[in-house]
């Protein structure tokens, strides 16, 4: 189909373009940006005036729940949940159960994935068989079935000479390391931020040294071996200093925050409220405004959901017993548009956080940018728009949110995916 969208403001991080242009699709390419090409003739024409149009958003942290957790939440269900949330690519950590460790089980997930034909999956391998932190995955075959990156996901390794060794490996090839910094023994047992709310609450606390140590051993050893780092979902000020620092160092480091930490601290918690308890957890205002700081700085390289549906019964219980996550793909585009708002900062430089910053880690050339020849993956939204969050709008199947009630702005209007309407809003 051959599609013009029309008198949008055209929002292109990538190209630096933001201004009101008409925007030609055709054969789920980009074909023509401002000038229609040659012959072109629009068999459908979408009406984007006083709508923002811009790149599908990256999510680097979406997990669907399959294979091995489907009560929680299945493929379709997040698959359709990210169309309407306007993400049209998605970064799919490791912990899934069989863990995607082998070749066929990833393979099997993008062949499901295409299938369904929304989103596109780009899986991130286990770094060691099963995230035990014993044995090195087959990481050159798992890149040939389709992986872009390896990870332990929230599962640190205990044994150093196994991370160093992996490091090595990864480096040899080329391969990116994303890793979550913790120090296993300084969290053990924590279910918040160790500080006064969890005093109060007599909650089990993980200090912000837990996060420190883990990061400064896989500085260390990116710079010893030459790996490509990139830090998942970084909480704290500390933290946010140290990948400063090893920028000067010369490690080559990225790093990504998640939409929580940008909006929400330890005070949020309230009363034991379960959808606050979070992988790593809600630190202090100091850590949030930090965090939003370096986002806007470009100091943190991309934002993201860590979309983590969890059921009703495992979130329905004391907040220490409830299973950390918080569903957040629909929430994705909402809420860096409030950032934005509330930082003043330039709507165009805060959707390339979630655009071309976030497929650049990813390493996709394909998505995450509205050039002539790219993928056609558009996202069309109305900023304007404050829509109320509730169990009922959310099409994920985990309805888990810190957010629930709150109004928030922009509204997703249409989702294209390779030149195809995915989502029109009703």
């Amino acid at each position: 189909m051959r599609i013009r969208i029309a008198n949008g403001r055209l929002i292109d991080p990538a190209n630096q373009l933001d201004a009101t242009r008409d925007l030609y699709i055709a054969d789920g390419l980009i074909v023509g940006v401002g000038t229609a090409p040659s012959g072109f003739s629009a068999d459908r024409t979408i009406d984007a005036t006083n709508l923002i149009v811009c790149p599908g958003l990256v999510d680097l942290a979406a997990r669907l729940r399959e294979p091995g957790f489907e009560y929680r939440a299945t493929l379709e269900s997040e698959m359709e949940a990210a169309m309407a949330g306007g993400v049209t690519s998605l970064a799919i950590p490791p912990d899934t159960d069989p863990v995607l460790d082998e070749p066929g089980l990833v393979e099997m997930l993008c062949y499901r994935a295409k299938k369904l034909n929304r989103a596109h999956v780009y899986p991130v391998g286990a770094l060691t068989v099963g995230l035990k932190g014993e044995r090195l995955s087959e990481m050159a075959e798992l890149v040939e079935a389709g992986c872009v990156a390896f990870s332990q996901a929230n599962t640190p390794i205990i044994d150093n000479i196994v991370l160093m060794r992996a490091m090595q490996y990864a480096a040899t090839f080329g391969f990116r390391v994303w890793m979550q910094p913790v120090a296993p023994f300084l969290a053990r047992g924590g279910v918040a931020h160790d500080g006064e709310i969890a005093a109060r609450l007599g909650l089990a606390g993980i200090p912000t040294a837990a996060e420190t140590i883990g990061l400064y051993t896989h500085i260390e050893l990116a710079r010893i071996t030459g790996a490509r780092l990139h830090v998942t979902r970084l909480s704290s000020a500390e933290g946010l200093k140290m990948i400063k620092w090893a920028r000067k160092e010369g490690v080559d480091i990225t790093c990504d925050v998640s939409v929580n930490h940008l909006h929400l601290s330890e005070m949020d918690i309230g009363y034991f409220n379960p959808n606050c308890n979070l992988t790593p957890p809600l630190r202090t205002q100091r850590d949030r405004e930090a965090l939003r700081q370096g986002l806007a700085d470009g100091e943190i390289n991309a934002l993201c959901s860590n979309h983590t549906p969890v059921d009703d019964d495992a979130k329905q219980c004391p907040f220490a017993e409830a299973e950390p996550g918080a569903t957040g793909l629909e929430l994705l585009l909402p809420l860096t548009i409030k950032w934005a708002q509330e930082t003043r900062t330039p709507l165009v430089t805060a959707l390339a956080r979630v655009t071309s910053d976030a497929a650049r880690i990813i390493g996709s050339q394909k998505g995450g940018h509205l050039s002539v020849n790219a993928r056609a993956d558009v996202c069309i939204f109305d900023a304007d728009t404050y829509t109320p969050v509730s169990r009922s709008r959310l099409r994920s199947q985990g309805k888990n949110t810190p957010f629930l009630g709150l109004e928030l702005p922009g509204e997703v209007r249409y989702t294209l995916v390779e030149g195809q309407v995915m989502f029109e809003a009703s």
